[in-house]
């Protein structure tokens, strides 16, 4: 269906939302019909069919489930309307946003919008809901995030949508989970499918910066700001204008460091070491972590008005051992990838091989599945994998060798029982320093220590 056939029900309690709705809509559709009271949308449904209604998650009204969309979603398939329903929602709420498409709406977007935006994905609707079999409009995933980031899973799928939600507007993302998960790979694709892309993207592993290096670092220097500075330095901060700025590892920064950081984000501008002359910034910010976001809510490792700041909105990376057969369909795209690069003809996976890949728990995620199916292509025989070919990264693992000297035994001892206390805990760093008798700051020393 064309949009200038399509009758629209627009359901929010902002006036304002109402108003820039009808006005951007009502040369574009055939009908626009606004509401700010939910409770009225049996009579509507009643005197009149709607194509698409775009409905708010939040109301101020009777209903006080703290998730008025759903209630609402809920009663209008109860009052039998065939109306495609598109959420409204704000950063905070885009979780359940996603989880409203399994409840049988078809889109969502985001407030505020780029009215361009919400007119093709519109659009998108109309198109998809009159053609049969179709459920809703999604993007291919190839086309919406970068191509080193492969998954069929419900989990990803979900991300990925999201990611392409939020990545056109200029909220700071905060992306969680655990090391070798991809957080590096989904802050490309945010900065890739956002109005940023053709401006640069930066990226700084915050936590390899010691305090005297950080501020050079990130905000640039002068000639002459100390004794090593030899020439002007642009900074992180600077080169990123216009552009994305992507600080991984952002938990294992210092309080002190965090102050600087909260600091250049409140004022938006940066003054370069040496330098009086404040440097306004435009930037995107993603931040990425490691540490859970418990962890970080405490405030004698990290600032609570920190995290309000970079945390506009969270994605949560679930671990490789969570992600059912995306286990295969990773395995068998680095095993092409390694079996072009050392020249061997097409290996495949034997039933037994792929049990134990789907059997393993991937301490080290999809950097340790990559390792492992790099070393079984190198090693095996012929173009069939066994089981026996599939040998998991000793760093990973329990055992410790014999033959080892006693001081390299004990730190591999010490290491992997911080990696079981850790699985045990599911990454609650907290948990797992009081399991082991350790502060958290002991903690994180040994996992900078062995890098885990």
């Amino acid at each position: 269906m064309q949009l200038r056939n399509a009758s629209i029900l627009i359901i929010d309690d902002d006036p304002d939302v109402l108003t820039a709705v009808r006005l951007l809509l009502k040369t574009e559709a055939k009908d626009v019909l606004t509401e700010k009271n939910p409770e009225n949308l049996r009579s509507l449904l009643s005197k009149q069919s709607f194509d698409i209604i775009l409905l708010d998650m939040n109301f101020n009204s009777s209903i006080n489930t703290g998730n008025e969309g759903f209630y609402w979603l809920k009663k209008i398939k109860e009052f039998k309307s065939n109306a495609a329903v598109v959420m409204i929602t704000a950063y905070g709420d885009i979780d359940l946003a996603v989880r409203s498409l399994k409840e049988g709406a078809v889109d969502f977007v985001v407030k505020p919008w780029h009215n361009e935006k919400l007119i093709q994905i519109i659009k998108n609707v109309l198109n998809a809901h009159e053609t049969p079999g179709s459920k809703n409009h999604r993007t291919p995933v190839d086309s919406i995030i970068h191509k080193e980031l492969l998954a069929e899973s419900d989990v990803m799928q979900e991300i990925f949508y999201k990611v392409e939600k939020i990545a056109p507007t200029d909220a700071n993302i905060l992306i969680l989970g655990e090391n070798g998960t991809g957080k590096d790979l989904i802050a490309k694709a945010i900065h890739q499918q956002s109005l940023r892309s053709t401006m640069p993207f930066i990226k700084v592993d915050v936590g390899e910066l010691t305090e005297t290096l950080f501020q050079s670092e990130l905000f640039g220097h002068k000639k002459g700001a100390f004794t090593d500075a030899r020439e002007d330095r642009t900074g992180r901060f600077e080169a990123a204008n216009g552009g994305t700025l992507f600080l991984d590892e952002i938990g294992n920064i210092s309080l002190h460091q965090q102050a600087k950081l909260l600091s250049v984000l409140q004022n938006r501008q940066i003054t370069k070491l040496g330098d009086n002359q404040p440097i306004p910034l435009d930037i995107r910010l993603i931040c990425a972590t490691n540490v859970p976001l418990q962890g970080l809510a405490n405030e004698n490792h990290f600032r609570k008005d920190l995290i309000y700041r970079i945390n506009t909105v969270e994605i949560i990376l679930p671990p490789l051992r969570k992600r059912g057969n995306d286990i295969i369909m990773l395995a068998k795209h680095f095993s092409k990838v390694y079996s072009d690069k050392y020249l061997k003809a097409g290996v495949q996976f034997d039933k037994s091989a792929i049990e134990k890949l789907l059997q393993y728990h991937y301490p080290g995620n999809i950097r340790e599945l990559r390792y492992t199916i790099e070393r079984a292509v190198i090693m095996s025989d012929d173009n069939l994998l066994q089981a026996r070919d599939i040998i998991f990264s000793p760093i990973e693992s329990s055992k410790v060798n014999d033959d080892e000297p006693a001081e390299l035994k004990l730190s591999s001892i010490e290491k992997n029982t911080i990696l079981k206390v850790i699985e045990k805990n599911h990454g609650n760093i907290s948990k797992a320093a009081k399991e082991l008798g350790l502060t958290r700051t002991a903690l994180y020393r040994r996992l900078n220590k062995y890098d885990i």
